[in-house]
């Protein structure tokens, strides 16, 4: 049995980006989940399935404030950031199965508040960790050596790649750019006040050798979300369906620890992709754009490797000559990503792909008919949908 076009997104919602919602994570979420579920012309009686990115929002809270009565699906996907292109996967067997007819998947957080709350009230009373091989791993063998934040972790793998094959600074913030000139276009984007030039880029303070400040993603608050449906319910809905053509999740070995690999560069996507392309019947090369979860400029170079746009050690060379930008050959983060809308798990990538499919983006690409948007988290987990109108 394949997932091949079974299932479709039919309505997106979103709440603004901000850095101080004033908002609590459920009324956030609920706001986002209204706005998809409106958006697809239906009512919140219709939806009879969730899956839910990440631990912020309950399930039983979750239908009670919407009011819903007949709640036959429920799932929670545990993949980090790449939770929601996950989440996908899952929506889509529901539906396929018949186990549910609307499936909600949305996403909220205050990443922005919540962290500033939390630094300023400084260290919480001891509390017995919440114990994952993730949390392990650092506790036990990162931390003795001052490594505790994703940006440290991840540069191990910009370090080792431009000890490789020469991947600079200048190549990264190739990534940076484009980013934030998309930005530019879409009224919602939180860094949309002028574009970035590369002496800025390359200006910015280092953060964890090699990557500076404007390397990183955003922090913000805010929350989006999206409704699944089968190709049948589709045509009697609002806008024109955007079908799931391929779906997987991939997890690095070991996934619970980066400089034990014996490849730096075999993450949860090159796993995926593989699943991805082969159930849409597809090929890299028949994208017309690309959503790619960018925490970090570097994990999108890597994940462009990953996907087989180009091969290892290729992609400083890739990212040139404005092959990455809305008019070149492989547009990406159109509305300007993590690093220049916002930070909401790559949720936004999904709803930002669905507009790209519908023809409705602030910065659209001519004609497009196909495209992919990717997930990452944690230690490099990685999930990939390709999605067609």
């Amino acid at each position: 049995m394949t997932l091949k076009d079974k299932s479709c997104i039919v309505g997106v919602g979103e709440t603004s980006y901000t850095r101080g919602s004033g908002k609590t994570t459920m009324r956030l979420v609920l706001e986002a989940s209204v706005n998809a579920i409106t958006d697809a012309g239906l009512t919140a009686q219709d939806i009879d399935g969730f899956v839910l990115p990440g631990p912020f929002v309950l399930q039983e809270a979750l239908a009670a404030n919407l009011g819903i009565e007949n709640l036959r699906y429920s799932a929670m996907i545990q993949m980090g950031g790449a939770s929601p292109v996950t989440a996908l996967q899952s929506a889509a067997m529901a539906i396929s199965t018949g186990v549910a007819k609307n499936v909600l998947i949305p996403f909220g957080w205050n990443g922005y508040s919540q962290s500033r709350v939390s630094r300023r009230e400084g260290p919480k009373p001891a509390e017995p960790p919440r114990e994952n091989a993730m949390s392990q791993a650092v506790r036990n063998f990162y931390a003795p050596y001052g490594a505790l934040a994703p940006v440290q972790f991840y540069a191990w793998l910009a370090t080792r790649h431009a000890q490789l094959y020469g991947t600079t600074a200048e190549d990264m913030g190739q990534i940076a750019m484009v980013s934030r000139a998309n930005a530019q276009f879409n009224p919602k984007a939180y860094m949309r006040d002028r574009a970035l030039t590369m002496d800025e880029y390359l200006a910015s303070p280092i953060m964890a050798t090699p990557f500076k400040i404007l390397d990183c993603c955003l922090e913000t608050d805010g929350a989006c979300a999206v409704v699944v449906s089968s190709p049948e319910q589709a045509r009697d809905l609002r806008h024109p369906p955007v079908y799931i053509m391929g779906v997987a999740e991939g997890h690095p070995y070991p996934a619970d620890d980066i400089p034990n690999r014996p490849d730096f560069f075999k993450i949860g996507l090159s796993f995926a992709a593989p699943h991805a392309f082969g159930m849409a019947g597809v090929e890299p090369k028949d994208m017309d754009f690309a959503q790619v979860y960018d925490c970090f400029t570097y994990v999108v170079m890597l994940q462009l490797e990953a996907l087989g746009f180009c091969a290892v050690g290729e992609v400083k060379d890739f990212v040139k000559d404005g092959r990455l930008s809305i008019d070149g050959e492989l547009p990406i983060n159109t509305h300007g990503g993590l690093h220049s809308e916002a930070h909401v798990w790559g949720h936004n990538h999904v709803v930002e792909a669905t507009r790209q499919l519908r023809h409705t983006s602030t910065l659209q690409v001519p004609d497009c008919e196909v495209g992919l948007v990717t997930g990452w988290g944690d230690f490099g987990d990685g999930s990939l949908a390709i999605l067609r109108r």
